[in-house]
């Protein structure tokens, strides 16, 4: 591959970056419900029990993310792509012509069906996204993914307050925009994002941090936009276009990445090195791989002593048969599950605390997210480095909070729901970020991708335990009937119950938190002396 040849591809790289970015901020619709589920409840005379379950049907579609895991192996980035962006259109396109009046409402489980393949849409763009990401950045993975995955949590937000701002929320415009923008957006990423081939050179990977840096930077920006629009409100139509407009050169502002990468390519046009030059850059590709070689050598040495401990050759029988793999599966659950039923409640919830407008909530929760993913990540590996502090720690604070939250709520205090938004949204987020990397600390990464998939199903178990039953049985409990076969319940009485069952919840996956993490300090011990010895080793080779 040619000097200039090399730059062009690390050009064509950053622009399928920028593409997978736009598509994780379209691909977090599976947590849009509330914004659209009393229109569905009120047309088709639904109790509180029938439309949760709804939203469990919308969050069985995780289950079948196996399958687009299986055909990222055999099929290209924009197959996968494709596929998803297809049965989003199909599985919101039809919710939308039943809350738009276009067609009578269909049969209950044929609603489920299309509620299911709108939430396995979204799996199947995150794989062809992370898939294709982590290959090409395979030396930047932790950037890549906490970027990636910070967008999804932005992505509710981004779709709410548009919604807001040009369609006054009004439920079936919003349905048209989960159908269409996705599919728009996928369409246009599927002529950018690709396998594109690395380069081992220091001065490329020095670049790539620079170029992830300004990616953090604008995705903060972003999320603090949103989060000063939620708080000011939209004031006039002129105000909204404005917002509107600004929030769009955002998201295309990190165009800038790819535009300087082919400028400063075809500024290269004709020029190659002199001998002098192209030797010192051998010499010094040479020294990173050498230093990268002497880097491995400690590191392997620890994983060889702690090897039946850390598990990184266990096979997906071998993880379920521990303590350790059922402590972090029962606490995910008790997080995720409880998250998602405010989540998929929050219309409801809102409803019945006297909350005409709860769009503003359901973005708290997003855009808060979105912090809990980056902070954690970024704190949770500052500890790690610095003294080998368990990652399983962050989760069970993630726990405590979130039942102090849920106990607020079931107070009913003032501005509860605020508080709740932001402390569901954070601790939700935390749960994400952290337990993907204690996942593959535990058990290495050998057959990562299953374990992932087996992690993930507790969000449709989640969503029908602490939703679907928990929320829906004890809300129509306190329900009174309405004409036509539906319930409705307003005062803090109506969610009481089943804020302090969930904080309950939270305090039994503190439990389970604390014990992985008393369970794993030696792990991570092992770990922080690992990577102190490959400091140590880099630090010697450089002064030879």
């Amino acid at each position: 591959m040619g000097y200039h040849d090399a730059n062009t591809y690390s050009a064509w790289k950053w622009l399928g970056f920028v593409s997978a970015v736009w598509v994780q901020a379209i691909a977090g619709n599976n947590y849009t419900f509330s914004n659209y589920s009393d229109a569905i409840k009120t047309l088709m005379n639904l109790t509180q029990l029938q439309l949760n379950n709804l939203s469990v049907a919308k969050d069985a579609g995780k289950v079948f993310g196996l399958l687009s895991g299986l055909a990222s192996d055999h099929f290209p980035t924009s197959v996968i792509l494709l596929i998803g962006a297809l049965e989003g259109l199909l599985g919101y396109g039809v919710q939308w012509l039943v809350v738009s009046g276009k067609i009578q409402p269909l049969p209950y489980w044929q609603m489920c069906i299309f509620l299911c393949m709108g939430g396995n849409s979204s799996t199947w763009m995150n794989t062809a996204v992370l898939v294709t990401c982590m290959r090409n950045f395979r030396r930047n993975r932790g950037p890549v993914s906490g970027i990636l995955k910070g967008y999804v949590g932005l992505s509710t937000a981004i779709f709410t307050d548009l919604s807001g701002a040009l369609f006054s929320d009004d439920p079936a415009k919003f349905l048209i925009m989960l159908a269409v923008i996705p599919f728009a957006v996928c369409l246009t990423a599927i002529f950018f994002l690709r396998e594109i081939p690395e380069s081992a050179s220091v001065a490329t990977e020095k670049e790539e941090d620079r170029y992830f840096t300004i990616f953090n930077v604008i995705a903060v920006v972003i999320a603090v936009y949103l989060l000063a629009y939620d708080l000011i409100g939209s004031t006039n139509q002129v105000f909204s276009l404005v917002f509107t407009i600004v929030l769009l050169i955002l998201l295309a502002s990190s165009l800038a990445v790819p535009v300087y990468s082919f400028l400063k390519s075809w500024s290269l046009v004709g020029f190659e090195p002199d001998m002098e030059q192209q030797e010192a850059l051998l010499k010094q590709e040479a020294n990173s791989n050498t230093t990268a070689e002497n880097e491995e050598l400690p590191v392997m040495t620890v994983v060889e002593k702690i090897r039946p401990v850390i598990g990184e050759e266990h096979t997906i029988s071998e993880m379920m048969q521990t303590w350790d793999f059922w402590l972090l599966f029962v606490s995910f659950l008790c997080g995720v599950g409880t998250g998602l039923a405010v989540i998929n409640n929050m219309a409801q919830i809102g409803l019945a605390l006297g909350q005409s407008n709860v769009s503003i909530f359901v973005s708290l929760i997003s855009i808060w997210g979105f912090f809990g993913r980056i902070i954690s990540g970024s704190v949770s590996e500052h500890f790690l480095k610095r003294g080998g502090t368990p990652r399983p720690v962050w989760n069970a604070a993630s726990q405590i909070l979130m039942a102090v939250g849920f106990l607020l709520m079931a107070l009913a205090v003032p501005g509860c729901l605020y508080i709740g938004s932001i402390v569901v949204g954070i601790c939700y987020g935390v749960r994400q970020a952290v337990t993907v990397p204690v996942a593959s600390e535990l058990f290495g990464l050998k057959y990562y991708g299953m374990l992932y998939n087996i992690l993930i199903l507790n969000f449709p178990i989640g969503s029908f335990l602490f939703s679907g039953l928990l929320a829906g049985y004890l809300y129509d409990a306190e329900a009174t009937p309405t004409p036509g076969g539906g319930n409705t319940c307003v005062g803090s009485h109506c969610y009481r119950l089943v804020f302090i069952v969930m904080a309950i919840a939270s305090v039994i996956g503190f439990g389970f938190d604390v014990l992985l993490t008393m369970r794993t300090k030696n792990i991570y011990a092992n770990i922080f002396t690992s990577r102190k010895s490959s400091k140590s080793s880099t630090e010697t080779t450089g002064q030879r």
